[in-house]
């Protein structure tokens, strides 16, 4: 099959490859300028998901409400959470419940029913390639339209002023597990497919849980809560020092605002390496409401005598793995700090071992010799999330997601995905539709220079000393 242009003579403003939560706000943010952009989205899934094998019952977000798709940058927004809700005949209802965190299912239904009425967004198509055409200075697509079982029905190709890329992260398997991984006898599954495999997870006479995350935490308060009391034969494994909590202070929280991300894209690469393992517990740690639920759990376990069969350790290293027979999984444990080895022998492993950001390599080999890259081969960022690119490429390609290492540790946080795509709409149509706030939080990160201070303005009724030359 050859593909078939489909807009020569029409190309788009704006393509956006990826429809999760970060370019879907963009879409929908798009979709309030006024004269209108001429944008098209596309996803190889045929509808919208998020995080399906993870929406356990009674899991909340981490982020208010308010971190919608829409809200921090416009809110008056027909795309916002409180439009969903009307829309949905349930404002009264959510304002009854006070809920300021909202369950993690209903952000999946919110983000669904966006994407289901805006314009614009194409699911079911797959990207192939993309390309610089210099003649008529427009990026190239190549797509594949999908059939409901996957197969290819169509060919297509499209053009576009302007890229964004929002390919989202993939499930991070450590190198010692990845052997076991295929092989389905005694399951060995990433925390993304949960959901799926919970019941062959339940039917296992022993689990053990590897990570010290939010999604660690989930989903072994899940299989506690689901296993009976005296013979629940789980063991957590986590390799940080402590089941620690999610650094929650207000304070703490301005490490997410736009302020923290211009200053922490301004500092050099060497601070900013060194920076980000050192901030895990503001994203990897574990919600404190979560971490009381899991020792309510286990202390609601004890009140008849005995102690849980459930082993929580810390400090943990999983050097290798194996398979014993067809149904055991053999884990060679090594605790970092007492310099000790041991050896766990389960059927079953969930790895909460969380995600790593798709590389954009395949995506953009057509593009390769144009690319701007640093010391460590990752692609320079500026300040406008746009990837560093040739002069003769007029084109911006900007990235949602895959900027940890330049912006910092809340690329993949909602509460800036609003913020994030008004900065990338002001950028690429030259103008201002959406104003943003020049201050976002009561931290000053860093000293001001000279060269950066602030003006400060003569208070009025004072006369300068001296005269200006």
């Amino acid at each position: 099959m050859t593909p078939q242009p489909t807009d020569l003579d029409q190309p788009h403003d704006l393509v956006g490859i990826g429809i999760g939560p970060f370019n879907l706000s963009l879409a929908a943010l798009a979709d309030g300028i006024h004269g209108g952009l001429s944008t098209a989205f596309y996803e190889q899934r045929h509808a919208f998901h998020w995080h399906p094998g993870l929406l356990i019952e009674g899991a909340t977000l981490q982020v208010p409400f308010l971190a919608d798709l829409v809200t921090l940058a416009d809110p008056a927004s027909p795309w916002s959470f409180l439009s969903y809700l009307r829309a949905r005949d349930r404002l009264y209802p959510f304002y009854v419940a006070e809920r300021f965190h909202i369950q993690r299912a209903e952000y999946d239904a919110y983000c669904r029913w966006t994407s289901e009425q805006l314009p614009g967004l194409h699911f079911g198509h797959q990207i192939d390639a993309v390309r610089w055409n210099p003649e008529r200075r427009l990026f190239e697509i190549d797509f594949t339209q999908l059939g409901q079982d996957g197969e290819a029905e169509a060919l297509g190709r499209t053009h576009t002023r302007h890229i964004a890329l929002g390919i989202g992260t993939e499930p991070h398997i450590p190198e010692p597990l990845k052997p076991l991984v295929e092989a389905p006898a005694a399951p060995v599954i990433h925390s993304a497919d949960y959901l799926h495999h919970r019941e062959q997870l339940l039917a296992a006479e022993h689990i053990t849980v590897i990570g010290s995350g939010q999604s660690g935490a989930e989903i072994y308060l899940d299989l506690l809560r689901a296993r009976p009391a005296g013979a629940e034969k789980i063991h957590w494994l986590a390799r940080t020092e402590a089941f620690a909590p999610m650094e929650y202070s207000k304070l703490g929280l301005e490490q997410f605002t736009p302020d923290y991300t211009r200053y922490f894209h301004a500092l050099s690469g060497q601070a900013r390496d060194d920076l980000v393992p050192r901030q895990w517990q503001l994203h990897k740690g574990i919600d404190a409401d979560t971490i009381a639920a899991i020792h309510d759990e286990l202390y609601r376990r004890t009140l008849h005598g005995g102690w849980p069969d459930t082993v929580l350790t810390p400090g943990v290293t999983v050097r290798t793995a194996g398979r014993i027979a067809t149904t055991k999984i053999e884990l060679h444990l090594e605790h970092d700090r007492q310099n000790t080895r041991s050896r766990l022998t389960t059927n079953a492993v969930v790895l909460a071992t969380g995600y790593r950001e798709r590389p954009l390599d395949r995506l953009l080999a057509g593009l390769e010799p144009h690319l701007h890259r640093d010391t460590a081969g990752r692609h320079h960022i500026d300040e406008h999330y746009r990837l560093a690119l040739d002069p003769a490429i007029t084109g911006s390609i900007y990235v949602q997601n895959a900027e940890r290492h330049t912006h910092g540790v809340g690329a993949p946080d909602l509460g800036l995905a609003a913020w994030r795509s008004a900065t990338i709409l002001n950028h690429l149509t030259g103008k201002e539709p959406y104003p943003l706030p020049r201050r976002t939080a009561f931290t000053t990160f860093g000293l001001h220079t000279q060269n950066q201070a602030r003006p400060v303005p003569t208070p009025r009724g004072l006369v300068p000393l001296t005269e200006a030359r």
